[in-house]
């Protein structure tokens, strides 16, 4: 027996899809029925569309489901490049792999007969070789303070994980290398993260110890669906959500981008970037993509844009909520990893004298910052 949905906006759901089971824009159908029963309209809720009143609604107490939507803008103070950026992004200098176009290098047919381009890049950006950012342990502090629901990242460098956040408090949507698989549908045996780096730092291609097929690392290559979880988990988390913070993300890339869409139409959406992004054409709504971002037309009433660094951003935010960051500074790493040489009497500082530093200090060097 059909359980049927209890409100209006459920019963349009419900029909459409009884109506039109394989329809495959149900999300344009529901928003073009909901503006015509008036259903659209939306409360406002922070009293002015800035950073400061962001900060005044969080402070409030109302706001204890936070999630934050991350991209590779994050991570690039970590020494991490972006995808898209024209001359310093990772598709604008992959040259040196004679591929046949940028985005090769993520396709999982191309991997498949060239793996080789792959894992020579793997080796360039591993985790462990980068620290998290200030951005990394402001969405730390948010789990801390009890009022961040989940983590939404397009970014495969882990840096969430080491900045402390768990695998609960992650949607990795586009993968891991925390786990790999073999590729083979028979067999999938799993991999850690330690077995892959020895493969991937030894200049072996990995290969399959049961099977002798490619083992790869958990992210998602252009060709391949996107993990279970990140479905799953969308459709409990975003309709509870009343605070959605998006940082370092272009919105370029589906079905990730449409996440904006999914909040109630009350929830105020920040955008920390340095540009605007995720304001969605209306040709793009006929898709199911969703409304977009509105932030400068007359009807805007919830979406803030704070055009900055994501590190910027986040001090900026955590200083209006006065809040301190406690975070690791790369700076004052290398500055510390160098006075430690030094004090061992190393006349000529080598690579290697220097990571062992690093290792040595990294526990010690954290730093708070009002």
């Amino acid at each position: 027996m059909l359980e049927l949905p209890l409100d209006l906006a459920e019963c349009i759901d419900f029909c459409l899809y009884l109506i039109f089971p394989v329809f495959p824009s149900v999300d344009f159908m529901r928003n073009l029925f909901s503006s015509a029963l008036g259903l659209s309209s939306a409360e406002k809720v922070l009293d002015e569309l800035t950073l400061d009143g962001v900060a005044r609604y969080i402070n409030s107490g109302k706001c204890k489901n936070i999630i934050c939507m991350v991209g590779a803008g994050i991570s690039t103070s970590a020494g991490i490049p972006d995808f898209r950026s024209p001359e310093t992004g990772l598709y604008a200098n992959l040259q040196k792999y004679n591929l046949p176009y940028p985005e090769a290098i993520f396709q999982i047919d191309y991997f498949k007969k060239h793996p080789e381009p792959f894992f020579a890049l793997a080796r360039e950006l591993y985790p462990g070789q980068f620290k998290p950012t200030i951005c990394h342990y402001f969405m730390k502090m948010l789990k801390d303070k009890g009022i961040l629901r989940r983590c939404y990242t397009q970014n495969i460098d882990t840096l969430e994980r080491v900045a402390g956040l768990e695998g609960d408090d992650l949607i990795e949507a586009h993968g891991t290398f925390y786990t790999s698989h073999c590729v083979s549908f028979c067999c999938r045996k799993e991999y850690s993260l330690e077995w892959m780096k020895e493969k991937i730092f030894s200049d072996d291609i990995p290969k399959c110890d049961k099977c002798s097929s490619l083992v790869k690392p958990d992210i998602v290559f252009f060709g391949e669906n996107l993990p279970a979880r990140f479905f799953t988990s969308m459709k409990m988390d975003f309709p509870r959500c009343d605070l959605l913070i998006v940082m370092g993300t272009s919105l370029q890339v589906q079905p990730f981008a449409s996440l904006v869409s999914r909040v109630s139409k009350n929830c105020p959406r920040l955008l920390i970037n340095m540009e605007k992004s995720g304001q969605v054409k209306p040709m793009m709504s006929l898709f199911g993509f969703g409304e977009g971002m509105d932030f400068d037309s007359d009807k805007a009433y919830r979406d803030v844009a704070h055009i900055s660094t994501c590190d910027d951003g986040c001090l900026a935010l955590a200083d209006l909520l006065g809040w301190k960051v406690s975070y690791m500074s790369p700076f004052k790493d290398a500055v510390l990893c160098y006075v430690f040489a030094m004090f061992l009497g190393l006349s000529c500082v080598r690579l290697k004298q220097v990571n062992t530093a690093q290792k040595v200090m990294g526990t010690l060097d954290h730093q708070n910052i009002t």
